[in-house]
């Protein structure tokens, strides 16, 4: 199923040189994570930004898309529609990469709740994988098959609010533990007093860390947390 969404190019106007893939969460889309884009452009003058509207939309919602159907939080739920939707969202990012004419190490996948499912699922078992995953207020629900699926290990920074009440906090420790029983390594980050959202703290945190990662600087393995 082929899926496309807002672009933002590269500030400086030239030719791109890194791929920034927004993945956004469930009954959002794409415009609702192009904004980000604009945060960022000043230490990111060479990124192309995409962010695609996932492939369904959902009932009731309009203008609201899903990567998978969510009717509970529950990780089988979760975990089979993570699988579901990995193809989609791995020929899109082929095509931008191809696109652009750029590759693997020149790409970094940020998502924000349901979207930092896909990220996480989708950029750890892809081969060669992306250079890094950024992921706002989500959770890991393929953890229990990680461990044997992974085959590149970015570098990764996960950010929540201690205030969700949608995917609670413990979401991101849960997944950072399964990063590690798989052998990878994280960065996190509580943002205190925000909710199910991305606050000032997380955009500043999100664009330091994408902007090192793309100058090579957690080329050796980073810390467990931050």
């Amino acid at each position: 199923m082929m899926i496309d969404g807002p672009r933002q190019p590269p500030a400086n106007g030239q030719k791109p040189r890194k791929l920034v893939i927004l993945v956004h969460g469930y009954g959002a889309n794409g415009e609702d994570l192009i904004g980000l884009a604009g945060q960022w452009t000043r230490d990111l003058p060479d990124v192309q930004f995409v962010a695609p509207n996932a492939p369904q939309p959902v009932p009731g919602a309009p203008n609201g898309y899903q990567w998978f159907p969510i009717t509970r939080l529950d990780p089988e739920e979760g975990n089979r529609g993570v699988i579901s939707a990995a193809p989609t969202l791995n020929a899109f990012i082929d095509q931008e990469l191809t696109r652009y004419g750029l590759t693997d190490q020149d790409l970094a996948l940020v998502g924000f709740s349901q979207g930092t499912m896909m990220s996480l699922h989708v950029g750890l078992r892809r081969s060669p994988g992306p250079v890094a995953i950024l992921g706002f207020s989500g959770a890991m629900p393929s953890r229990v098959t990680l461990k044997d699926e992974i085959t590149s290990k970015p570098a990764i920074q996960l950010i929540h609010g201690d205030r969700d009440d949608v995917l609670p906090l413990g979401m991101m420790f849960d997944a950072a533990e399964g990063l590690a029983e798989a052998g990878a390594s994280c960065q996190w980050h509580i943002s205190p007093g925000i909710p199910h959202g991305i606050g000032p703290d997380g955009l500043e945190i999100g664009g330091r860390f994408l902007k090192k990662a793309f100058s090579g600087a957690y080329a050796a393995p980073i810390p467990s947390n931050s």
